[in-house]
């Protein structure tokens, strides 16, 4: 993984027209999303498919719980498979390396609009093959999931902690900074729970820094 620049802002593609695609904000990325989620409203509204507020609410809620799952499973084993090929390591760079390398660069912390669009579409034909009629209020939560999970992201790299996510914080930054194999939930930490992927605990890995240090 290389070494992060807290300075510097990184530059994925030499060419302008693409290295402007793949730039964001806050205010681009909740339009873009928000856009998204009144889509997948909209188009359950007007086929009548979920017509229940109870049912609509499961799907929702269970929608975005699942983006938590989705999003360790991207960040585990897609942002994070390296080889030793050239070209899967550019792939690596692209999507998820310069973010590590450049961690504070405020231009590439969210998916820009054009990729965020695909996905959107992408992710809803995928629960519509398995869902049918459901899948629209259920990616609408889905996307919230995104999104709540795009606003810790962000928060995460640019302001101090808030008391109450204090460990949220300490969490991603153990990810940036010390074990970028450990820590991959960013929007809570409960699939590195479940699937044994949490940093040590600080007695533990100062106990384990001893043994790495006696026997080097």
């Amino acid at each position: 993984m290389a070494k992060a620049n807290k300075t510097e802002k990184a530059t994925v593609f030499q060419n302008p027209f693409l290295e402007a695609l793949i730039k964001s904000s806050p205010g681009m990325t909740a339009f873009t999303y928000l856009s998204i989620i009144g889509i997948e409203f909209l188009i359950n509204w007007y086929y009548g498919f979920v017509t229940s507020w109870q049912t609509g609410v499961v799907l929702y809620l269970s929608g975005l719980f699942f983006w938590t799952f989705a999003e360790y499973m991207l960040h585990r084993y897609v942002f994070h498979w390296i080889e030793d090929s050239p070209i899967q390591q550019k792939f690596h760079y692209m999507v998820h390396g310069f973010h590590h390398k450049f961690p504070i660069d405020e231009d590439h912390l969210f998916m820009p609009p054009v990729p965020g669009y695909f996905l959107g579409a992408l992710f809803t034909g995928i629960f519509y093959i398995f869902m049918r009629e459901w899948a629209f209020v259920f990616g609408a939560g889905f996307i919230t999931g995104y999104m709540i999970y795009a606003a810790i992201h962000y928060s995460t790299h640019k302001f101090k902690p808030p008391k109450m996510l204090k460990g949220l914080w300490r969490h991603h930054n153990m990810h940036h900074f010390r074990y970028p194999d450990k820590a991959f939930g960013v929007s809570s930490p409960l699939w590195d729970i479940i699937f044994g992927t949490m940093p040590p605990k600080p007695e533990r890995r100062k106990k384990q820094e001893a043994v790495e240090t006696a026997s080097s």
